[in-house]
């Protein structure tokens, strides 16, 4: 014990005094039983209090339980109010290692003193003993001859070997909470009256200093500062171990002293408190989002590359060289070469053999892109033709047959996802790469917003769509570039090349990436398309792969020269096939072999006879003439025939079922012009019955026509967009000349006949000429208001000076041609209603 002096007024209460200490606690005085109590209590009655009698006194003993025992009394399994009462009830016949047995062992017999009651803090790791004294010795005494003890011969548990127990007076009232507040080594000392009148008084740092010193090494003391409005006024005390500040609490709190000089009494409340430390961790990060939430960003896109970006690798390069795929491995294989026999009558011949004329046919196109891909050039291979010319049948099934390493990328698909997120996905399954958490970019962007509007940062959790489709694509590229030198060996020739020389020594090891329908309607995804071209002219460009796009636009120079200006690009234009070509093409698909029409007879299908056969290769001429060359129509011409239609019948029901498809696709007039369409019924009707009468349509004099320049109908008001939505939906084909849309063709050659088949139906031709003339007067109708509405301003001057006689005139001019249309159409169209009301 430490003796100092305090400058402290003494408050009067029997039995306590000490020459260094002068101060007293003003406790309230109830008698107690003589006989021990071994039982753990919150106080008196649970109030949470110790109350001494007259002739008792209390001291506290450190050091008797662990310290870091104290949570444990928390924890639902352990309940101290069963198990201490009977752990404290063995107190006089428990061995040396009871920790409450150490009591004893601290007091000497010498010390005239008797205990009376003992309470355990198992959450602070010691014990209150209650005990009254002689009438002639004080508590003071007692306290330091007890310390001395202690001092000479210590007395240490065996969990704590190095610290002996340290025992001291209780001179305040004590409060035995039981609530979750664990000892700490930072006691928060508040000011409180002393009486309900008197305002306390705040102490000195010298004063507490003085006060609390006795119990320990302090490290700091910390006032309240001056400005603070906080109440009660308050200090922090701040002891180097926490066993010292455990003392000092449970000795100090509830002491009432006066300071020398002060006029009223001050009661010093105790608690721990939870030291917050300068610099802190979590206090730099909260008091500096600006750098944090950056940073943490970083960490963030850095742990996914290093995690993530690996396993996506595996993955897209696991799609490409289809390692996952039952079909590609030696069980498969084996079984399909055992059971080809029994597994031939599910193989389409008839497809086959007809896949395999077409295929004779463009032998020589065939043959140009293999040479391609076996050569060293840095540049697209670009397969255009019309929707049906078989051009994905082409490349894949003769060009790269056999060959291993394909990645195929169907822009269709993407581009018609809804949504960032779904375009994100649609993307990374076409080229394998998962995992993809395209959910999380919306809730990143929510969080961005929050925290941008909090603190005016943005922190860049979320990505765009652009930089989303540009870490797919990077992933990939890394991907395939593993795949062309998977094949790469240690022994080889060459082995001493880098990695981009041996890839560009040998182009037969690098994977083809074919793009499909590249340029396909979705203008809003615009930026897919640059950023899959710009990807694709990497790719050449660093020798890491071949890439075949397969495209029905005609401007489709004007996209790809923006990837790669300085190349010329190896184009094969896939037409519809010549009427030769195409009567092959049928003839070899209805030509099948005799266990074919065996299986099919068995089946109940119908066979055509030889003599069928006779007949209908002479029809074919004129029906493939009709017909056109296009692939998808010649096959749905063969299916028909191989189940006994004759040509003639076969060609007329697909021109029908053309034509129905047209009045539904395109001359509803309910519903005609909703979501993506941009044209009008009438103009849709203005090209099928031009066209079917001209065959060919020059494309500015369509644009010029009434019907698409002054369109009533608002989704159709552009001209342009009109055509482009209606060749889009394959009405319409515009070609073009010298990279201008110069001419405007049916969409399909099939469509020649079926738009003469509608203009042959005289209620269908006379209620669109209906609709069609009905806007017509209706433009004209507005061109006469127009007219009408100057003139009437014209008139409203005083005297018509004769600088407007030409504007007048003008415009009577113009009203009357106006008018004298009007007057045409309503005579055109009481004859088209006369030929609705008497046709059925």
């Amino acid at each position: 014990m430490i003796p100092s002096r305090l400058p402290l007024r003494p408050l009067a209460r029997p039995g306590f005094g000490s020459p260094a200490l002068t101060a007293i606690c003003a406790l309230r005085h109830r008698t107690r039983p003589t006989t021990p109590r071994w039982e753990s209590t919150v106080g008196a009655d649970k109030t949470g209090h110790i109350d001494a009698a007259p002739s008792e006194a209390i001291f506290f003993f450190d050091n008797v339980f662990p310290l870091k025992l104290g949570s444990l009394r928390f924890w639902g399994p352990w309940d101290t109010s069963r198990k201490l009462p009977a752990l404290l009830k063995r107190f006089e016949d428990a061995p040396m290692s009871e920790p409450l047995r150490l009591v004893t062992r601290a007091i000497p017999d010498s010390i005239p003193l008797k205990v009376t009651e003992i309470i355990p803090r198992l959450k602070e790791g010691g014990a209150y003993v209650k005990f009254t004294y002689p009438a002639g010795t004080s508590a003071a005494e007692i306290e330091g001859e007890l310390v001395r003890s202690l001092i000479d011969r210590p007395v240490k548990p065996w969990f704590n070997p190095f610290r002996g127990m340290k025992a001291g007076l209780v001179l305040g009232r004590p409060w035995l909470e039981d609530l979750y507040r664990l000892p700490k080594s930072r006691l928060r000392v508040e000011f409180v009256p002393a009486k309900d009148s008197e305002p306390p008084t705040e102490l000195s740092q010298e004063s507490l200093y003085s006060l609390f010193r006795r119990y320990g090494k302090i490290s700091d003391i910390t006032s309240q500062p001056s400005d603070s409005k906080v109440l009660p006024k308050f200090a922090y005390v701040d002891f180097v171990l926490v066993r010292d500040a455990v003392m000092a609490r449970n000795c100090i709190h509830g002491f009432v002293l006066q300071e020398e000089g002060s006029k009223h009494a001050t009661r010093l409340r105790l608690a721990y408190q939870q030291r917050v430390k300068a610099h802190h961790v979590w206090d730099w990060i909260s008091n500096h989002p600006k750098i944090v939430i950056p940073l943490a960003a970083a960490i963030l896109a850095a742990f996914t590359v290093a995690v993530f970006d690996p396993i996506r690798e595996f993955f897209v390069k696991t799609h490409v060289q289809k390692s996952f795929e039952f079909t590609d491995s030696r069980l498969y294989k084996w079984l399909k070469r055992r059971t080809s026999d029994i597994l031939a009558f599910g193989k389409r011949k008839g497809d086959d053999a007809g896949l395999h004329a077409l295929f004779t046919h463009r032998k020589d196109q065939i043959d140009s892109i293999q040479e391609v891909l076996l050569e060293s050039a840095d540049t697209f291979v670009v397969v255009h033709g019309p929707r049906g010319s078989g051009g994905k049948e082409l490349i894949m099934d003769q060009v790269l047959q056999g060959r291993r390493d394909v990645l195929v990328l169907d822009c269709k698909d993407v581009v018609e996802a809804r949504g960032e997120a779904a375009t994100i996905r649609k993307l990374a399954f076409q080229v394998g790469y998962r995992p993809v958490f395209s959910w999380a970019n919306n809730l990143s962007s929510l969080v961005d917003l929050a925290i941008q509007s909090t603190t005016g940062v943005k922190a860049g959790f979320s990505e765009n769509l652009e930089a989303q489709i540009i870490k797919i694509l990077q992933t990939s590229a890394s991907a395939l570039k593993k795949v062309s030198l998977a094949g790469r060996k240690k022994d080889d020739k060459d082995a001493n090349l880098s990695d981009d020389a041996y890839l560009e020594a040998h182009p037969e090891r690098r994977p083809v990436v074919v793009i499909d329908n590249f340029l396909h309607k979705g203008d809003d995804k615009g930026i897919v398309y640059d950023k899959i071209s710009d990807w694709a002219a990497a790719l050449v460009q660093s020798n890491i792969a071949h890439v075949i796009f397969l495209t029905t636009d005609s401007s489709y120079s004007k996209s790809l020269s923006k990837s790669l200006p300085d190349r010329v690009f190896h184009q094969v234009t896939l037409g519809d096939l010549t009427p030769d070509v195409a009567k092959h093409f049928v003839i070899s698909q209805i030509e099948q072999g005799d266990a074919d029409a065996d299986q099919k007879a068995v089946e109940g299908t119908p066979v055509i006879s030889e003599k069928q056969r006779r007949e209908d290769l002479e029809e074919l001429d004129e029906c493939i003439e009709a017909l056109g060359g296009r692939l998808t129509d010649l096959q749905v011409l063969a299916r028909r025939l191989k189940v006994g239609q004759s040509p003639k019948k076969a060609v007329s029901d697909i021109i029908e079922q053309g034509a129905s498809d047209i009045m539904r696709n395109f001359l509803a007039i309910k519903g005609a012009v909703n979501g993506d369409k941009k044209w009008s019924v009438e103009q849709a009707w203005y090209l099928i019955r031009e066209i079917a009468d001209k065959e060919t349509l020059r494309y500015n004099e369509v644009l010029l026509s009434n019907t698409f320049s002054a369109s009533t109908t608002p989704a159709a008001s552009n001209a342009e967009a009109a055509l482009e939505s209606l060749a889009n939906a394959e009405l319409i084909t515009v070609r073009s000349h010298q990279g201008r849309p110069a001419t405007i063709h049916a969409g399909k050659p099939v469509h020649q006949a079926t738009f003469n088949r509608l203009l042959e139906d005289a209620v269908v031709r006379a209620r669109m000429d209906l609709a069609l003339l009905t806007e017509l007067a209706k433009i004209e109708a507005k061109t006469i208001d127009k007219a009408e509405a100057e003139l009437s301003v014209l008139g409203t001057f005083p005297s018509q000076p004769y600088q407007a006689a030409e504007r007048v005139n003008y415009l009577l001019a113009k009203l009357q041609a106006s008018q004298q249309k009007i007057t045409a159409f309503e005579k055109e169209m009481a004859a088209l209603k006369k030929v609705l009301s008497q046709e059925a």
